[in-house]
Parts: C-alpha cells; structure tokens; sequence
C-alpha cells in the first residue's frame, strides 16, 4: 500500500512540474505571448525600403505592418473616430497644423523615445511626450530657373511680390481647403499679413490670376512650368526640398526654393492610446528616431529629419539646403481657427 501511493506521489509531482515549465515557457525563457505584429497607420506620403522594413523586424522580432489612410488631415480624422477601438499601435503623419486635435482627443499614449534628447526644441511641441518629432518639410515657393531667365523676369522673392502685375497668371497653389501644402500656404499668408491683412492678400492674388489646382500633384506635375509636366506657370507653392528632384543633366537643379517663403510643417509619431502590443510600438518608435531610419527620409519621402547630426544628402546641401527660419504657427492657435480661416477663404475664392 506504502509503494502505491508513493509511486501515485511521484506520478503527480511529475505532472506538476511540466505544467510547471510549459508555464514558464510561456511567459518567460519561451514564446512571448504578447502579439508579435506591430502596426503603423500612416499617411498615404509615407515611404520605406523593403531594406529598412526588414532591419526593423530582425532587429526588434516584430512583424511590420503598414496601414495608409488618405492625407495628414484624413489621418488624423481617422485617429480620432478610431481612438477607442485603434486600428494599429503607433500613428506618423499627424502635423503641426493637425496635432492640437490629436493631443485633445487624447490619442496618443505617452512614450519618449530613445533619441528624443537629440531633437532640436524648435521642433517639440512644448515638454509633451505624446508624440515625438520624425521629420520636418518646409512649404516655400518654387521657380522654374530656365523660364525667368529665358522670359528676362527677375524673380520673386518674397510672399507680397507675387500680387505685382509682372507676376500676373504665373503662380500655381494647392487648394488650402483639401491640400495639406496648400493649408499650409494659407497659414503662412495669415501669420505674415495678420488680420485682416491675410484676406487683402488673397484678394489681390486671385485678382492676379493665381491659379487654384486640386492638390499638390496637379500644381507641381501639370500647372508648374519646370517640373515633368512642364505646365505653363513658373511659380508653384511646394517644398524646399523638391528641387533635389530636379537635377539636370549638368548636375545643377533646374528649379529653386525661395527660402524665405517658407511655412515649417512638422511631422510626429507616437505609439496609440490602447495598443495591444506596447512593446512593438515602443520599438519601433526608438527605431524611427535611430540613425539607420533618419538617415534614409530625405531619399525616401523628401523630407527633412529632425534628429541632430543625421546629415543631408551631398545633393540636398546643394540644391535643397534646410532654411535657416520658416514661419511656423503653434498648433494650438491653429486648431482654434482653422475651420474659420478655411471658410473666409473660401469665401474669398468663390465670391
């Protein structure tokens, strides 16, 4: 009797153990239970090699899933109706002329990255960690070099001249109400002329035969003289970097950002307020901050990275220098007027 039940003893201390080490496994040494897919919502702009993606998911054993959805403004809406049941766990794309309403719907969890203290203050939202600085693009007027010094035109240099008669029916803008270049325009307009300066301004130049294209790709592919659409106006509202896409033949672009007409956008990132995997967000954040992805934006999406000592391109440094100031304007103070600035604009525009 003594033998029997020591051997039912053993036989039970035996099961207790594997289930014991199959629980280990489980949540320590072993399979980590917690999702291995880490997913990106991003803007339709967004741009990574199949290289960067892969170094990304050996480097952190997350699978990389990336999710677009429409521009910054269609993104952000999205975010938001989105906030309680969020559709992936980290979010880029939302900028400086969105992000008040990001931060007021509370859709971004807290989180500063590895890499954080190497951002410039111009480009942080006050001491907020929800979310961090990615990139920076400056909105500017560009010309078309060949048609001012064919036509024997000096050109523009500033935001006022383009309302001069010399200037007449030679500019092309994005459409402020649907095109995030194209807000920003309408930003930097009111923060140079103030009120009620800004409205005088556009008056003038839609009297002066500015035209209003959709969005960006119809201003600078089909209406932009000195672009692949070769269109009939030399002066186009697009980015300080669009001339490193412009090199010819000679080595020398054949277009040039007028520097100090520029509006600073800023792009942020932050990991989503009820991620399943905050382990994935959280690295692939510090990995969007890290050198190995700084290094790549101005060749992937032809923007500025924000972190100290990422270099530009021996290319940018030569046709699509950073400027050295762009107007900028809080996002609070944004987010506060947009919807009415965009309304007298269109006011503007159709009366």
């Amino acid at each position: 009797m003594r033998r029997s039940t020591a051997r039912r003893t053993r036989a039970a201390l035996a099961v207790a153990v594997t289930l014991l080490i199959a629980g280990c496994s489980l949540t320590g040494t072993g399979r980590d239970p917690e999702n291995r897919t880490v997913t990106l919502v991003t803007h339709d702009s967004f741009a990574m090699s199949d290289e960067l993606r892969q170094r990304f998911e050996r480097d952190s054993g997350f699978e990389l899933r990336i999710l677009r959805k429409g521009d910054a403004g269609e993104l952000t809406n999205e975010l938001v109706l989105t906030r309680d049941a969020p559709i992936g766990d980290v979010a880029f794309g939302v900028d400086s002329t969105y992000l008040s309403r990001a931060l007021d719907e509370d859709v971004f969890a807290s989180y500063r990255p590895e890499g954080a203290a190497q951002i410039p203050i111009k480009y942080a939202f006050g001491a907020n960690a929800r979310p961090t600085p990615v990139d920076a693009g400056d909105v500017c007027l560009n010309i078309d070099l060949g048609w001012f010094e064919q036509h024997d035109v000096p050109p523009p240099e500033k935001l006022a001249d383009l309302v001069e008669p010399r200037y007449r029916g030679l500019f092309a803008v994005p459409n402020p109400a649907t095109s995030s270049p194209g807000l920003a325009f309408l930003l930097n307009t009111v923060d140079t002329f103030g009120e009620p300066g800004w409205r005088n301004y556009w008056r003038q130049l839609l009297d002066n035969d500015a035209r209003i294209s959709s969005g960006w790709q119809e201003a600078y592919n089909q209406d932009f003289s000195g672009s692949s659409g070769e269109g009939p106006r030399p002066i186009v509202l697009s980015y300080a970097s669009s001339p490193a896409a412009e090199i010819g033949p000679d080595g020398q672009p054949r277009t040039r950002a007028l520097l100090d007409t520029c509006y600073r956008q800023v792009e942020y990132a932050g990991v989503l307020n009820g991620t399943d995997t905050p382990k994935g967000a959280r690295e692939l954040m510090d990995f969007m901050l890290s050198w190995k992805f700084q290094s790549r934006i101005p060749e992937q999406m032809y923007v500025y990275p924000v972190v100290m000592g990422v270099e530009l391109p021996e290319s940018w440094q030569r046709a699509a220098p950073l400027p050295e100031s762009s107007n900028q304007m809080k996002p609070e103070r944004v987010e506060r007027n947009r919807a009415e600035w965009i309304r007298q604009w269109r006011s503007l525009a159709t009366g």
